[in-house]
């Protein structure tokens, strides 16, 4: 087949259409060896070439041939399986890549002590990346009531609500509450707490602790375990992780990262026709 010819691959049901010049990428790879009809694992199935692999997994290979590069989607994790299809289409370099990819996750543990009180309810939100803990200080707003006015009332749309800085201790947490403390001694007493995209403002703490669960968990975090930090204070603990990356993954390979790979494999197929 011609460099600029086009191909129909059926993997597993899905079919891709590029040129032979991609899947000749790297000569000793089994796609390569499939266009010159060497390899029993592909079979002619009405003018499509068909492997009986999964699909879904192909379009990360073919998109490394074709760009050299390897590009997951941040929630990616089913590493095992992509180095499977890459080892078996012969990929040593793709393998390599998805190890080095797969180092850049880490798992991150975010952690919630809730205080409900008689009045008001007290939050602490403490999180291994600062980086989750400085969005959520950018989507959580607490406001307060000027003096003088009765909390008791129903909140109106033309209510006066003063913004409350958020505590910041330090970058991996931070501290609010909602309700109204009347052993604070502070002039805004009574605050109300939103959350984006939620556009209310919530006064009771388990509503605001079930919408930032709700939230958490959209956000990819799975709660782990709860705690009772201290029964005489009320305090609970709500611990949550979600594995991570630090950011979109897209790795490459030079030339000479791709011939020093084609020459590993090489060793590895001699060594293993010498066993």
């Amino acid at each position: 087949m011609s460099k600029g010819e086009v191909v129909i691959l059926n993997v597993g049901g899905m079919k891709f259409t590029t040129f032979t010049a991609t899947l000749k990428r790297y000569q000793d790879s089994k796609l390569a060896r499939m266009l010159e009809g060497g390899d029993p694992d592909f079979r002619v199935v009405n003018g499509q070439l068909f492997v009986d692999r999964d699909g879904s997994l192909f379009r990360y290979v073919l998109d490394f041939l074709r760009t050299r590069q390897i590009t997951l989607p941040p929630e990616f994790s089913d590493y095992d399986s992509l180095m499977r299809e890459a080892d078996f289409y012969h990929l040593p370099i793709l393998v390599d890549l998805l190890n080095q990819d797969r180092l850049k996750q880490r798992l991150e543990i975010l952690e919630v002590r809730f205080s409900l009180q008689e009045t008001y309810s007290f939050f602490r939100i403490f999180c291994s990346c600062n980086s989750t803990i400085e969005t959520l200080a950018g989507r959580i707003t607490v406001s307060a009531e000027q003096p003088g006015q009765n909390w008791n009332h129903s909140l109106s749309a033309n209510r006066l609500l003063v913004p409350i800085p958020l505590q910041r201790p330090s970058h991996h947490d931070l501290v609010f509450q909602c309700g109204t403390d009347y052993s604070a001694g502070d002039e805004f007493s009574t605050r109300y707490v939103s959350i984006r995209p939620d556009q209310r403002k919530l006064i009771n703490g388990s509503n605001v602790l079930g919408l930032l669960v709700d939230i958490l968990l959209r956000e990819g975090f799975r709660l782990i375990s709860t705690r009772t930090v201290s029964p005489k204070e009320k305090i609970e603990c709500y611990t949550f992780e979600r594995t991570r990356k630090n950011e979109l993954v897209s790795t490459s390979v030079g030339q000479e990262g791709a011939n020093a790979n084609a020459a590993h494999f090489k060793a590895e197929k001699s060594q293993s026709k010498r066993k």
